[in-house]
């Protein structure tokens, strides 16, 4: 009889460790979670199409059309 009464003692003490090992990583807030990290994603891809199109329009507009005015300049063997 006293090893069955050793044997439910171990088994409450491990279940009641158990318990206490669930509530205690239940209660962590330390962590990065999923959330914070997608928006940091959706943050740097909403950036780097903002800094793309801003580099489209400024080589469209500024950088090319006079790039081959001087071209056709350095090549004009006319004038």
């Amino acid at each position: 009889m006293k090893n069955m009464k050793e044997y439910l003692t171990k088994m409450r003490i491990s279940a009641a460790k158990k318990i206490w090992r669930a509530r205690t990583k239940l209660a962590e807030t330390s962590g990065e979670g999923y959330v914070d990290t997608a928006i940091k994603i959706l943050i740097a891809v909403v950036l780097g199409a903002l800094l793309l199109a801003g580099l489209y329009a400024l080589f469209n507009d500024t950088v090319l059309p006079t790039l081959v005015e001087r071209v056709e300049e350095m090549f004009n063997y006319a004038g």
